[in-house]
């Protein structure tokens, strides 16, 4: 696949995000069960890796053939053939369009991918995984909320290492995530010496496989996928199915009358140190490249500014990379336009953004923050930079820590109202500033009419008066006056 020089440079994917922040987005659900999240697993009680069970080191050497040449000639997981198979093979083969928007996403990172199985002699097959997983779409997120093209758990991608706060979640980064699912898979592998149970394992959970073949071997039964298969829920019970369907397809795409595009057995990009912030805008401008590209390639920043670091990297098309290089050493603005903010107390974003002199749309938008929420003391806002503030970093120690923690803001109070003889729902209804309709909602009534000496509780909008209510005296009463956070 050639890279041509922007602006001719055609973009792979056509309905990437445009602003800055990545947003999280569901990856196109098409397929039944298609995103399967990963189970949050405990790995401190796993067995270390039997290295003896891994498959020889493979090297591929014919580099005139295209990248799918080279993925089929490493598979090295058995073939599965059953009913679910023929399935999900015909499932997948009948939507050809469906076939080549994944193809047209991940021809971004399969190269990347196929080159760290390798390095690790695992099957190559094992590159089609976040077909299954996400539709190659790192910005997938479940509704489980597994998150990135390999769908990891919160709490799993932890136990991998991988980073999550408010700068970046590196769920998302195709090199981080990539190298924790296949450390992951590795693990699975060498708890169970069967790629199909490691498979299992990965979209179930290890304990649930464990359980399952100590039933299995309990009732004298044979221990392997399809044998086990009984014992799974409906999503991994497809799961090896749905890869082996994408296998079949991918090897023989001629007999589902599929065109799949050539790819090139090279690079699609290169990782780029950097050590200052800078602005998500101004890399990819430096890059000479879309903001959408430059947020497929790196969607795991959560912010409009990229924190600087030793660790840092970007990743950019090989071409691009120069280019980057290249302007930046011209450029001669800022690189970022951003700093943080720690918050002191408990308050509003509006009497924040008064306070800061920032307008509160693009407070709140930066820091996607909702509407009618409080946000709690030492948290870290994104704030722009002043017009005479010193160009300095985010310090490092601030990117790591930072937490936005945000709360629903209270705007109503409730009370108990003693109704009097001359009241009515109406009358109380314009005093207190809330509708009959609400009166009536929050205290179960059928009709408009109320007695005297009745008790109704009222939700008040704060800042109204209140001087002329009647409180029902009896402190131990459920409706004496309280507040509700």
């Amino acid at each position: 696949m050639k890279r041509l020089r922007h602006p001719f440079r055609p973009l792979l994917l056509s309905a990437w995000i445009a602003f800055a922040i990545p947003q999280l987005c569901q990856a196109e659900n098409l397929a039944p069960d298609a995103l399967n999240s990963t189970p949050e697993t405990s790995l401190s009680s796993s067995p270390p890796i039997d290295s003896s069970l891994k498959i020889s080191s493979f090297s591929y050497e014919n580099k005139e053939l295209d990248l799918w040449e080279r993925i089929r000639a490493g598979y090295a997981i058995p073939d599965l053939d059953n009913k679910l198979v023929a399935g999900q093979t015909t499932w997948y083969s009948s939507r050809s369009d469906y076939i080549l928007r994944t193809v047209q996403r991940g021809s971004r990172y399969l190269y990347h991918v196929v080159e760290e199985l390798e390095k690790r002699g695992m099957p190559t097959e094992l590159a089609l995984l976040p077909f299954i997983e996400s539709a190659f779409n790192p910005q997938a997120i479940s509704t489980a909320k597994a998150s990135g093209m390999w769908q990891f758990m919160a709490a799993t991608g932890k136990d991998f290492n991988l980073k999550q706060n408010m700068f970046k979640d590196d769920r998302r980064g195709v090199l981080d995530s990539t190298d924790a699912a296949l450390n992951y898979l590795e693990r699975l592998y060498g708890m169970f010496g069967d790629w199909q149970l490691a498979l299992a394992a990965y979209n179930w959970g290890e304990g649930s496989v464990q359980r399952a073949i100590k039933k299995q071997q309990a009732a004298g039964l044979p221990v392997d996928y399809d044998s086990m298969s009984h014992l799974m829920p409906l999503e991994t019970r497809n799961y090896v199915p749905k890869l082996q369907a994408v296998k079949n397809i991918i090897t023989h795409p001629e007999q589902y009358n599929i065109t799949l595009p050539a790819l090139e057995n090279q690079p699609y990009f290169v990782p780029v140190e950097k050590t200052r912030d800078i602005d998500v805008r101004v890399a990819a401008q430096l890059a000479e490249l879309p903001l959408a590209e430059f947020n497929a390639l790196n969607p795991q920043f959560n912010r409009p500014v990229i924190t600087g670091s030793s660790n840092t990297k970007i990743l950019l098309p090989t071409e691009n990379a120069a280019l980057f290089k290249e302007n930046l050493s011209k450029w001669q603005g800022p690189l970022s336009s951003w700093a943080t903010y720690i918050v002191q107390k408990t308050e509003k974003i509006e009497a924040l953004a008064v306070k800061l002199g920032h307008k509160v749309e693009a407070l709140r938008d930066v820091n996607m923050i909702p509407a009618k929420m409080l946000v709690k003391a030492g948290s870290t806002l994104l704030v722009p930079k002043s017009a005479h503030a010193e160009d300095k970093d985010i310090a490092p120690e601030v990117a790591e820590k930072a937490q936005l923690v945000i709360e629903k803001a209270i705007t109503t109070r409730q009370i108990s109202y003693k109704v009097g003889k001359r009241d009515n729902l109406n009358g109380i209804a314009k005093r207190y500033h809330v509708s009959v309709a609400d009166i009536k909602s929050w205290n179960k009534l059928k009709s408009e009419q109320v007695a005297s000496g009745q008790t109704l509780q009222l939700e008040i909008p704060l800042g109204k008066s209140t001087a002329r209510h009647k409180v029902a005296h009896n402190s131990n009463s459920k409706h004496s006056k309280k507040r509700h956070g």
